[in-house]
């Protein structure tokens, strides 16, 4: 009997049902987008390394996908080479392209080659797969879509508040009533990295932290020791881990915490703007909180960064994210 056909790991299929109902959810997505005056782009499915690599931190370059060159590729190695057997020294001279990780990198690409086409600032929005080498697990895949909005051209931290009104107006539209748009910076968390004395760190602070909902208080503690954060330092972070409250008590809180550090408090009071004005328009069903462990792994972000969580008693991982990204 011949063997049935498969599918790579991380990847599916979408019968008659599941398209009708993407679908539905994309084009409710791109109409709400439209209303807030975003418009619609594509870029191509592989972009060239040189683009993509250095973007992501060291953990986001692992996962990228490269793509062989065409025709002989091995023909730019020399045989001592072959012989090391090196395959992160020769996959500069193997691959020149690989599928894109996510859609923002190739955003920041389309503008620097669009730029004088544009008029800013320049609101658009993308609806395309990515792609990443990533373990396949319960709702982690190698091939999903992602829906971007994004902003270029400025610095005015109204469009934060546009977006969080943006998530609500999306998942209201969607009836997904109960969605939680958590909100840190990543000022904030330079500022904490300031404040126990690991700057040097930070990134190494960031991945580990950014691990809280997942491994836990402890294992997030055991990652930064083995990543080279000294327990004087670990000690100095432990209010953060108990931080509750309101956003207002939240915030007043960090201000005491990060009174030594300029960065960490440039954080708070761009946090605190965006708090306010959410306050005093409104939102229709999503709540507003304030999460300080919440790191976002990409090395990018530069401001404010965002998480949505699903409805309690909805067992899945975050249904959206973003922030603010200036020097891309």
């Amino acid at each position: 009997m011949a063997n049935k056909p498969s599918i790579p790991k991380g990847t599916r299929d979408f019968g008659p049902d599941e398209m009708a109902k993407r679908n539905y959810i994309f084009d409710t997505i791109k109409r709400v987008y439209a209303l807030y005056g975003f418009q619609q782009i594509e870029t191509p499915s592989m972009e060239t390394l040189q683009t993509l690599m250095g973007k992501y931190g060291e953990e986001g370059d692992k996962l990228l996908f490269k793509i062989l060159n065409s025709g002989d590729y091995l023909k730019a190695v020399s045989d001592e080479e072959l012989k090391e057997r090196n395959t992160l020294k020769m996959q500069t001279k193997l691959c020149e392209k690989g599928l894109r990780y996510d859609l923002t990198v190739p955003f920041a690409r389309y503008v620097v080659m669009h730029r004088d086409e544009l008029q800013l600032p320049f609101k658009r929005y993308q609806i395309q797969p990515v792609w990443r080498a990533d373990r396949p697990q319960k709702g982690r895949f190698r091939e999903f879509y992602q829906c971007d909005a994004d902003v270029v051209g400025s610095t005015s931290l109204w469009q934060e508040v546009e977006f969080v009104q943006l998530y609500d107006t999306v998942f209201t539209a969607l009836n997904l009533k109960g969605v939680t748009i958590k909100m840190n910076n990543r000022k904030i968390l330079s500022g904490f990295a300031e404040m126990i004395g690991e700057s040097d760190k930070l990134t190494d602070f960031t991945v580990a932290l950014d691990k809280l909902d997942k491994i836990g208080e402890e294992g997030v503690i055991k990652e930064m020791k083995e990543r080279g954060i000294s327990e004087e330092a670990i000690a100095k972070l432990q209010p953060i881990f108990t931080l509750k409250g309101t956003v207002t008590k939240k915030l007043s809180a960090l201000k005491e915490i990060l009174k030594s550090s300029e960065t960490g408090m440039k954080g708070v009071e761009e946090l605190e703007f965006i708090a306010q004005q959410i306050a005093q328009l409104g939102l229709q069903t999503a709540i507003l909180d304030l999460d300080v462990t919440l790191a976002r792994g990409l090395n990018y972000y530069t401001g404010a960064i965002f998480e949505i969580g699903a409805p309690a008693g909805v067992q899945m991982g975050s249904i959206g994210g973003g922030g603010r990204y200036d020097d891309l």
